[in-house]
């Protein structure tokens, strides 16, 4: 009994630790910008501010940059899905000479920080004119080596027996994969679904570089304008920050179930 009453006061302290910095954005944002960088802190506002939200509104096109994200979001998203799946399907359950080394290659990739690779993909863009564009949001980020490296994981553990009778139906190798893999895997395709949406919709140094108008920019970087170089309104940063994270907690809070699902079946799949 003492041992679980350790683990659970553990948990708290560590939800605590997660949760402050939150609940100090929340708080920040209906502050004054005096009241904002007064010393000594105060923790709750005097005067709770809900004009910071009007104002952010008004300050920036937020409705452009909310929908500039969303269909980088789900372009990225859907094209991450369906490739890494793929990708996956051929390295868990098709023999061809190098798969092998050529799935290590692919997983090499993670090793790589996207700052190195970051100026020779500026100069691909560039030569392609697809700078300030669309393309150059979402094409880049349709594939990713750990969704390959996921999904293969999860598709290893579901039962080859599967793939044999359904072959003996007359199924195709894409038979196989649309019927029977694609089914059995769903908490793996949503938890891939749910990092790539967070990855996307958080991005921010790609989306600084490879635009610069107000027609493809992205939330993370029209938020950053809130900052000054030598002084920044951080009731209204914070504001712009609570507005750009209610999508991602009402995603969450609904799919869940399904990200932890997917994350413990990883566990227990060979």
């Amino acid at each position: 009994m003492n041992k679980k009453w350790l683990i659970h006061l553990m948990l708290i302290v560590g939800a605590v630790v997660m949760i402050t910095p939150f609940l100090w954005m929340v708080l920040t944002s209906m502050k004054s910008f005096g009241e904002a960088m007064q010393v000594p802190i105060t923790i709750l506002p005097q005067e709770w501010l809900l004009e910071n939200y009007a104002e952010v509104f008004a300050s920036v096109d937020l409705l452009r940059y909310y929908f500039n994200t969303f269909v980088v979001t789900l372009g990225r998203t859907l094209a991450q899905i369906v490739l890494c799946s793929l990708a996956a399907f051929a390295f868990a359950r098709m023999d061809f000479p190098g798969r092998n080394v050529l799935f290590i290659l692919i997983l090499s990739v993670l090793m790589v920080p996207m700052q190195i690779i970051l100026i020779p993909n500026y100069g691909i863009l560039t030569a392609l004119g697809w700078i300030d564009t669309f393309y150059a949001l979402i094409v880049p980020g349709m594939f990713s080596a750990f969704g390959v490296f996921l999904l293969r994981q999860f598709f290893m553990g579901i039962p080859k027996e599967l793939d044999e009778a359904a072959t003996i139906d007359g199924c195709s190798y894409f038979g196989i994969y649309w019927r029977i893999i694609l089914p059995n895997a769903t908490p793996a395709l949503i938890a891939l679904g749910i990092f790539t949406i967070l990855a996307s919709w958080n991005d921010f140094l790609w989306p600084l570089v490879m635009t610069n108008s107000e027609e493809t920019r992205m939330l993370s970087v029209g938020i950053s304008s809130f900052q000054g170089q030598y002084s920044t309104n951080y009731p209204l940063l914070m504001a712009g920050a609570v507005l750009s994270t209610i999508p991602m907690l009402i995603i969450f809070v609904i799919l869940q179930k399904h990200l932890v699902s997917g994350i413990a079946l990883q566990g227990v799949r060979r």
